[in-house]
């Protein structure tokens, strides 16, 4: 990119408590964030269990009576394409797949395509462009874990650093335009490393900036655009 893209701004909804989450994703809507960030897992691809379909269509209602924010939905789950279709009638507008999760992973961005949502790719600290790179072009959102994946609030692992920069040379080489994105350890200095010096523009968005923060989600988010 010759110019910087505005930051894609993406609260992961896995911070919340079930106990008040309507009420705060409510308060999210009406800040300037860009994209809900809803984690699904099975327990068996990641040692966890994240959130479910209902509150999927939930922040979908909310939003488009509100504010009509994107929705995506990371799918840490083996064989998600048994499930495409009910996530993208639940409302996500961007479904991310992990390609080890599947036989044969450009099928389901297929899939994917067909529901008529984008498509997105997630990349483990151990995925190497080599193994996706054939399914770039039918990818509009790359999305690189920093963290091993399958629990929120872990750090940064610097070494991920040189894979944003190799997909990001590789999609100017190609002349590809998916947006880049980090997943995990998004700190004020990651998000300013990464956004400045090696063009990632999409940064999921957990308790290190903005969840259990002193200020509000409004300021938070207005904070982290200047970083």
């Amino acid at each position: 990119m010759d110019t910087l893209q505005k930051k894609i701004l993406c609260p992961s909804i896995l911070n919340l408590s079930t106990d008040n989450m309507r009420e705060e994703v409510e308060k999210l809507d009406a800040t300037d964030m860009d994209i809900y960030h809803v984690d699904i897992m099975d327990g068996t691809f990641v040692p966890n269990f994240g959130m479910s379909v209902r509150e999927l269509e939930m922040i979908r209602r909310i939003t488009d009576a509100g504010h009509h924010k994107l929705v995506d939905c990371h799918m840490m789950v083996m064989n998600p394409h048994r499930y495409i279709k009910r996530i993208a009638e639940a409302g996500a507008d961007i479904i991310y797949i992990h390609p080890e999760s599947e036989l044969i992973p450009s099928a389901t961005l297929e899939l994917i395509q067909l529901e008529g949502k984008k498509t997105g790719l997630i990349l483990n600290p151990c995925t190497s462009l080599e193994t996706v790179k054939d399914m770039l072009p039918i990818t509009d959102y790359v999305m690189i874990m920093a963290v091993n994946p399958g629990f929120a609030g872990r750090e940064f692992m610097p070494y991920t650093r040189q894979k944003f920069i190799e997909l990001d040379n590789y999609r100017k080489e190609k002349g590809l335009n998916y947006h880049l994105m980090l997943d995990g350890g998004a700190t004020r200095e990651v998000i300013a490393d990464l956004y400045h010096n090696c063009n990632v523009e999409g940064f999921v968005l957990g308790k290190q900036e903005l969840f259990f923060q002193q200020d509000d989600y409004a300021t938070c988010i207005d904070r982290i655009r200047t970083f």
